[in-house]
């Protein structure tokens, strides 16, 4: 069993080619090589697609969830392949299966983002994912990424 490792925002920054606003983990908690990854998205009314989704009641879009849940995966596939990334280095969401909603996101929740790597077969890396806020599942999805190295 691999030693669990937790990453503050500068160790995410370093692991993620993404940055605001699209950048949606702000803590990982837990990661366990080859194994699995426990993250955290703090989800404030300042997000930039609020205004928009809705004026009136504002709900975090379901892509942006499955977003988040995806860069917590790809955050383990660095990890697990042992690979810090650097700007030639890319991953791709390249499949979703399963995905569902279960309950809306709304300012002032937290997301715990997990994700529990299935297999890895090819380049192509496989996830069972789930967000929750609380004890309380919002969304889950079958998800698969593809690392690639540039250069």
């Amino acid at each position: 069993m691999s030693e669990a490792v937790q990453l503050d925002m500068q160790a995410i920054l370093e692991r993620l080619p993404h940055r605001y606003p699209f950048l949606l983990v702000d803590r990982v908690l837990e990661c366990r090589a080859g194994q699995s990854i426990r993250a955290l998205k703090n989800v404030t009314y300042n997000e930039p697609f609020f205004p928009g989704h809705f004026p009136h009641r504002p709900v975090m879009p379901g892509v942006m969830i499955i977003e988040a849940l995806a860069q917590a995966a790809g955050i383990l596939c660095f990890i697990t392949a042992n690979v810090i990334p650097d700007e030639d280095t890319r991953f791709y969401f390249v499949g979703i299966d399963n995905a569902r909603f279960r309950k809306p996101v709304l300012p002032g929740d937290q997301l715990v983002l997990t994700a529990q790597l299935e297999r890895s077969l090819r380049g192509i890396w496989k996830f069972s994912t789930v967000a929750l806020v609380g004890d309380k599942e919002v969304a889950h999805a079958d998800m698969m990424v593809a690392p690639e190295s540039g250069g």
